[in-house]
C-alpha cells in the first residue's frame, strides 16, 4: 500500500483489535446496565412514589468539617464519576502511547472528527438560545458521546458493525472525554481556590511517581487518589478532573526496570482490568439512576420541556450538530489530506457511526447540572433534551446501520478468517504487510 494514500477507517493492528474488541464487550455490558439504571429512575421519578425517588437523591452524607457533606446525587456526579473518568485517562493514555493512535496519520481523523463533534453541537446550541440570557451556559451539553450507551444500542439492534469503525467510536469518545473534562475545568469552574488545587496536584504527583516504580499497594494507592479527590473538590475545580489526571500518570509500557514492554502489559492495562468493571457495573449505572429522573409530567409535559429552547438546543445539536461535526470532519480529511476512505465501507457508514455519536449521556447530564444547578427546573429541561436527543439520534442511527447490516456482516466474516493458523486473521497481514 503506498504511503502516500492512508485509507480512512482501515483496519489496525490485530492485537488492539482484539483489545478493543474486549473493550467493547464490557462497555456492552455497562450499557445495558446505564440503560436499567435510567429507566428504573424514570419510572420512579414518574410514579407516585416520586417524592422518595427525590427524599433518596437528596439525602446528604458526609463530613461537614471536610465540606463533603453532599447529597447522594452529588456523591455520584462528583465522586463515582472520577472512576469513570480515571478509566478515560487510562485508555487515551494507552491509545497514544501503545495503541494504533500513536501513529499520527491514524490518530488524526478520530481526534479530528471529536473536535468536529464537539465544535458544531456547541454552535448550534449557541444558534439556537441566542438571546436566552443564561440558556447559552449549557453550550457545552450536547457536546459529549455516551460510548457505552452507543454500544448498548449496537448490541440490540445487533449489527454486525466493523472493527474499524468501532475502533473510531471508542477513540472518539475517549478524546470527547478528555475535552469534556477540560470544558469542565476551565468553563465550569466559578470559584478557584489555589492551595487544594496546588495540594490536589502534589498529590497526584506523589501518586504517579509511586505507579512509575510499579508501586501496586492498595491501601497506599487509593488513600491517594481520594486525597487528590478531596483536594481538588475543595479547589472548585470539578473532582473528577482529579480521575483524569491520575489515570495520565499510570506507565503503559514496562520500564527496562521491570522487564521491558516484552515482560507483559504495564500497569495501566492492569489498573483498567481492575477497576473498569466498577465504573461500567457500577460507578455509572449509579450516576444514570440519580440524574436521570426526571418527572415529566405526561406527554404534555415533554411537550412542555421541549418548549424551552435549551432543551430544543440539545436536541439539535445532538442529532444534527454531532452528525454533521463528525461526518464533516471526516469528509474534510478525506478532501485535504492523502487519506482516502477505505474501500470496503461507504459514507454511509461513516454516518451512521457519526449518530450513533448524538448518543449523549453521561457526561451531558453532568455539564447541565453543573450549568444551571441540579434539581433546577432548567436542570430538569436538560435531562429531557439529552434523553429525546439521545434516544432519536439511537433511532436513526439504527435505521442506517440496520439498512447496511448485510455488509458488515460479510465484513465481520472476513475479519474471522485465519488462513494460516498463527492466530493472526490473513486480512490484517496482509494490510500489515
Amino acid at each position: 500500500m503506498s504511503n502516500s494514500s492512508r485509507p480512512v477507517f482501515s483496519r489496525g493492528s490485530w492485537p488492539e483489535a482484539q483489545r478493543i474488541a474486549e473493550v467493547l464487550r464490557r462497555e456492552t455490558v455497562g450499557g445495558a446496565l446505564l440503560v436499567v439504571g435510567t429507566v428504573v429512575a424514570l419510572v420512579w421519578a414518574n410514579s407516585p412514589f416520586s417524592d422518595a425517588y427525590a427524599g433518596l437523591r437528596d439525602t446528604v452524607v458526609g463530613p461537614h468539617a471536610l465540606h463533603l457533606d453532599l447529597t447522594l446525587g452529588e456523591w455520584a456526579a462528583d465522586g463515582l464519576l472520577a472512576i469513570f473518568f480515571f478509566i478515560a485517562g487510562l485508555e487515551l493514555k494507552r491509545e497514544f502511547v501503545a495503541g494504533d493512535l500513536r501513529d499520527p496519520r491514524r490518530a488524526m481523523v478520530p481526534v479530528l472528527a471529536a473536535v468536529g463533534g464537539m465544535a458544531v453541537p456547541a454552535v448550534v446550541f449557541t444558534l439556537v438560545n441566542l438571546g436566552g440570557g443564561d440558556a447559552v451556559r449549557g453550550w457545552a451539553i450536547p457536546t459529549a458521546t455516551d460510548i457505552a450507551f452507543a454500544v448498548a444500542v449496537l448490541a440490540v439492534i445487533s449489527t454486525h458493525l466493523p472493527t474499524a469503525l468501532r475502533t473510531f467510536l471508542l477513540t472518539l469518545a475517549v478524546v470527547d472525554d478528555l475535552l469534556a473534562i477540560t470544558i469542565i475545568a476551565i468553563f465550569y469552574t466559578d470559584q478557584l481556590s489555589l492551595p487544594p488545587l496546588l495540594g490536589a496536584l502534589a498529590v497526584i504527583a506523589v501518586f504517579g511517581v509511586l505507579v512509575q516504580r510499579r508501586v501496586r499497594t492498595w491501601w497506599l494507592l487509593i488513600p491517594l487518589a481520594v486525597v487528590a479527590w478531596a483536594l481538588m473538590h475543595a479547589s472548585g475545580v470539578h473532582a473528577t478532573v482529579a480521575g483524569v489526571l491520575l489515570g495520565f500518570t499510570v506507565p503503559v509500557i514496562r520500564s527496562r526496570a521491570a522487564g521491558g514492554p516484552d515482560a507483559g502489559p504495564g500497569l495501566a492495562e492492569h489498573f483498567e482490568h481492575r477497576w473498569r468493571p466498577l465504573s461500567a457495573g457500577f460507578a455509572v449505572p449509579v450516576f444514570a439512576f440519580f440524574s436521570a429522573g426526571v418527572t415529566v409530567g405526561g406527554f404534555s409535559g415533554l411537550v412542555d420541556s421541549l418548549h424551552d429552547r435549551v432543551a430544543l438546543g440539545i436536541v439539535a445539536g445532538l442529532v444534527v450538530g454531532k452528525t454533521v461535526g463528525i461526518l464533516g470532519s471526516t469528509a474534510l480529511v478525506s478532501r485535504f489530506t492523502n487519506a482516502r476512505l477505505d474501500g470496503s465501507l461507504s459514507w454511509w457508514d461513516v454516518f451512521g457511526a457519526s449518530l450513533l455519536g448524538g448518543i449523549g449521556f453521561t457526561v451531558s447530564l453532568l455539564i447541565g447540572e453543573l450549568a444551571f444547578g441540579a434539581g433546577s427546573v432548567r436542570d430538569e429541561h436538560v435531562k429531557v433534551g439529552v434523553l429525546t436527543g439521545s434516544l432519536l439520534a439511537a433511532a436513526l442511527a439504527t435505521v442506517v446501520l440496520r439498512l447496511r447490516n448485510r455488509t458488515y456482516r460479510k465484513l465481520y466474516e472476513q475479519e474471522q478468517l485465519d488462513d494460516d493458523g498463527d492466530g493472526i486473521p490473513d486480512v490484517y497481514q496482509r494490510f500489515n504487510d
